[in-house]
């Protein structure tokens, strides 16, 4: 069964069309990438698998269930998370203090005893750092930055830190929108690497989108292309780089 399954979905904003009769499956311990140019659709596809925007037609599927009309953040519940094209951490908070905010949803403390930080707050909290600096900051090589600002960091740091905030909900879905956007060769690489020790030490399944296409051939199990909204192709990294739609639409610009 697939993990995620996207059926004939279409979004239109008034008379413009963002997506038409668009379908793509996630299996479950993949890396699956969606391709495409600049205005393809990429990230309003994003945008309806994570619940912000609902489809005027189709249906999402994540292990089975429909969650077409869930909302965000029962979603993540589920165990979805996703990081964004353009960084959106807080700038004021420190490395830690941004990873623990993607932890919120499963605390289970109530008012009461988060207020006074006694008992099972201070419990929970205990754990929940321990837990963050014992598996994610050690895995992204994070430690020696955890208690500086974020708005101190440079560019490719601030990512994995994203990235880190996104592990700490526990994902069963990783969602990526561009993890190497800006970044020089060394810094993709050092993503790059991340992105597959998570995939195989968390059993967390991987659902990316990236322009870099060397990055997508090297890291994809299957891929999906969309063009104008709809989908143009899909298949292997080899199937993809050899389809001559994808090549005229898309591969070849890249060249």
């Amino acid at each position: 069964m697939s993990l995620l399954e996207v059926h004939d979905v279409s979004l239109a904003f008034g008379g413009v069309k963002a997506l038409t009769d668009v379908s793509i499956d996630v299996q479950p311990g993949t890396v699956t990438a969606v391709i495409g140019p600049n205005g393809a659709g990429k990230t309003s596809l994003y945008n309806v698998i994570s619940g912000f925007y609902r489809p005027q037609k189709g249906s999402v599927r994540f292990d089975g269930a429909d969650v077409t009309a869930v909302k965000p953040n029962r979603r993540a519940g589920m165990g979805m998370a996703r990081t964004f094209q353009n960084i959106a951490l807080f700038r004021g908070l420190t490395v830690l203090e941004n990873i623990k905010l993607g932890a919120h949803h499963y605390l289970r403390t109530g008012l009461l005893s988060a207020a006074w930080y006694v008992g099972r707050a201070a419990r929970e909290e205990a754990e929940l750092r321990r837990e963050i600096e014992e598996r994610i900051v050690d895995l992204l090589h994070l430690a020696d930055w955890r208690d500086a600002p974020v708005s101190a960091l440079s560019y490719g740091l601030q990512k994995r830190v994203e990235l880190a905030r996104a592990l700490a909900m526990r994902p069963r879905l990783l969602m990526l929108d561009e993890p190497v956007a800006g970044m020089n060769r060394e810094e993709k690489e050092d993503m790059s690497r991340y992105i597959l020790d998570v995939r195989e030490q968390w059993d967390v399944t991987v659902l990316l989108i990236e322009h870099d296409i060397g990055m997508v051939m090297d890291l994809s199990d299957r891929i999906h292309v969309l063009n104008f909204g709809c989908k143009l192709a899909s298949g292997s990294p080899a199937e993809v780089a050899a389809d001559p739609a994808v090549i005229e639409a898309y591969i070849g610009e890249q060249r």
